[in-house]
């Protein structure tokens, strides 16, 4: 070994042990070995920062600035409450449908993005559907690793190990070259913790944490709206097309409120205030506070095709439909009037459907009870007519439920990012343009569509990932300068001796999975494909099937809690010890192992 590869390999083992105990954060042990690896002698300061220059580092900053736009477009969340709809209260087809929706959604975006969008959604489900949220939090995060497995862009050691290969003169992967081995990894992964579902968390729903805010599901119960909610659509030749519905007979019938209107447009659907004129094809969202009010009959009178209600009192429509607790203060001048005087809905274009005196909810008709100072009412309404009601000053917002914070800015959009996201995916399938620069015009097209923002852009990039990378691809030149890289390759080999190319697969994924423990994926990938490809060459053999389980391995970071931000992400919401990861983490892990080198050598023959 010579002295300059003693000093690289000292370099590593200390970024390595940084990276382990957790100090510095990982983009500052970066930031040192940048600076300290041009006193080897071995590279320049020059080739040290050339990692800023990678077209890959720019290719994972725009899939960043695509996932934010996906976010704040409410894609991800809508995702969410199809999920809601399509399994109901049944355990196992939840744990299906959330692995396939986050396995879907993590192979075009950031795996730690959308268990950050996903974790509120999971815990919203489980208390509304009395499942723990330890038997859902950790499927979650596992599907979300193997959405890494997904595509070329779901992850970022697919893209490094994808620069190694051009690098050194090969074609590299295609955009979907991951997905036939990450579909048969899911299959088994879903089975896999349909099976062990029973070791993680208990047989409740989690109660509401100390100093959360409630949810919509929580007020449904409390003011007893849960049969109050109704849909109805605008049939051709309705009297109602063409009026507001308050000056119509309908709008005079007592406790029948008319919340929103749902309007189809070209590429989307608004929801418009109640004093909107009516049009053919309209949904009109009721609330009915009367049980005796003839909705059969109003449906007759005015051509209105009753429509179903997924969720609670519109729980469903959350994106864009809210609600409100307001007080009314001392001094205001609502107080002596009654909730019809007080005319929120004229002035605000938001309902009151409930109504405190102190601490407990009124469920008679409210309608003609005077307001006190002190009462709390209860709004709902489309999200922008709540959020106006703080210029008011007779009343006070003082709670808004734990939805207003997954509550998209941009969520008409939606249509625009879909497009953008599809015309990226097919520029980059085609190859008809590089993915940096397909990657590039789709963020483009998500600015001028109004997805995002400038300052919502710049704030998505993740930017402690992206100087990780760039701080440890200088070890990977320096390695392989020094002869360390064949010197690995060399002491895999004599591990393996000789056997066949599917032991040395099986061999090169353990090493992966294991040192995927103490550091990142990202770093690992980075260490572990020059190896990889250096044994594919002394065996003279095809590099793709090397290279390919380096990939797979890398985000088969299922054993340990801090081997993925994804993991650590679902510890406290699950309620999760270090153990239970080892526990399911470790067997799922010799699972992927095991499909990984039957397929890998059966789809990329050596």
């Amino acid at each position: 070994m010579s002295p300059q590869l003693g000093l690289v390999l000292a370099l590593l083992a200390s970024a390595v042990a940084m990276f382990a105990i957790g100090r510095p954060r990982t983009d500052v042990v970066a930031l040192l070995m940048m600076a300290a690896l041009p006193f080897t002698g071995v590279i320049s300061m020059q080739e040290s920062l050339a990692g800023f220059a990678d077209p890959n580092i720019v290719l994972i900053a725009m899939l960043f600035v695509i996932g934010e736009g996906l976010l704040r477009t409410g894609v991800a969340q809508r995702l969410g409450d199809l999920l809601v709809a399509r399994a109901g209260g049944n355990e196992a087809r939840l744990i299906v449908l959330l692995m396939v929706i986050v396995a879907g959604v993590g192979s075009v975006m950031s795996s730690t993005g959308v268990v950050a969008i996903f974790v509120p959604i999971v815990l919203r489900i489980a208390r509304n559907t009395g499942v723990a949220a330890g038997r859902l939090m950790m499927p979650l995060s596992i599907a979300a690793l193997i959405s890494g497995m997904m595509t070329l862009v779901a992850t970022a050691p697919n893209l490094v190990i994808h620069a190694e290969l051009v690098r050194k003169g090969f074609e590299g992967f295609q955009f979907f070259s991951f997905t036939p081995f990450g579909l048969p990894v899911l299959v088994v992964a879903i089975a896999y913790m349909l099976g062990v579902r029973r070791w993680l968390g208990g047989s409740k729903a989690p109660a509401l944490p100390a100093g959360q805010r409630a949810g919509l599901g929580q007020w449904i119960d409390e003011y007893a709206l849960a049969e109050r909610g109704h849909r109805f659509r605008v049939l051709p030749g309705s009297a109602a097309a063409g009026h507001v519905f308050e000056a119509l007979e309908a709008g005079a019938m007592p406790g029948v409120n008319l919340l929103a209107i749902e309007r189809q447009r070209r590429f989307a659907k608004d929801l418009l205030p109640p004093g909107t004129p009516i049009e053919t094809g309209d949904v009109l969202f009721f609330d009915v506070s009367r049980p005796s009010a003839d909705l059969d009959g109003l449906g007759r009178r005015f051509a209105l095709e009753r429509l179903p209600l997924a969720g609670a009192y519109f729980s469903a429509h959350a994106q864009d439909i809210g609600m409100a607790e307001v007080l009314i203060p001392p001094g205001s001048g609502l107080i002596g009037k009654t909730v019809v005087e007080a005319g929120l809905r004229a002035n605000h274009d938001v309902s009151v459907i409930g109504l405190k005196h102190g601490r407990s909810a009124e469920h008679d008709d409210i309608l003609d009870e005077p307001l006190k100072a002190g009462d709390t009412l209860l709004v709902v309404g489309i999200w922008n007519a709540i959020r106006r009601l703080r210029s008011d000053m007779h009343l006070i917002i003082f709670n808004l439920p734990s939805e207003f914070d997954e509550v998209s800015p941009a969520a008409s959009r939606a249509p625009f990012a879909l497009l953008s996201l599809a015309l990226v995916v097919v520029l980059m399938v085609s190859g008809w343009l590089p993915n940096v620069q397909a990657a590039l015009i789709g963020c483009l097209l998500m600015g001028l569509c109004g997805c995002v923002d400038l300052r919502s852009a710049y704030r998505a990039i993740h930017w402690p990932s992206l100087v990780l990378i760039v701080g440890m691809l200088p070890f990977s030149l320096a390695l392989q300068r020094t002869g360390g890289v064949d010197l690995a390759a060399q002491m895999l080999m004599g591990i393996v001796g000789d056997a066949g190319p599917r032991t040395v697969l099986a061999v090169i994924f353990a090493v992966t999975a294991v040192l995927g423990m103490f550091i990142s994926n990202t770093a690992t990938a980075v260490l572990m494909a020059p190896v990889a490809l250096a044994i594919a060459k002394e065996l003279q053999a095809s590099p793709y099937p090397f290279a390919m389980t380096v990939a797979l391995a890398a985000s088969a970071a299922f054993v340990t809690p801090v081997s993925s931000p994804v993991n650590t992400l679902v510890v406290g919401p699950g309620d999760y010890s270090f153990m239970d990861f080892v526990r399911v983490g470790l067997p799922l892990v010799l699972l992927v192992l095991v499909v990984s080198v039957a397929l890998v050598p059966w789809l990329l023959p050596f």
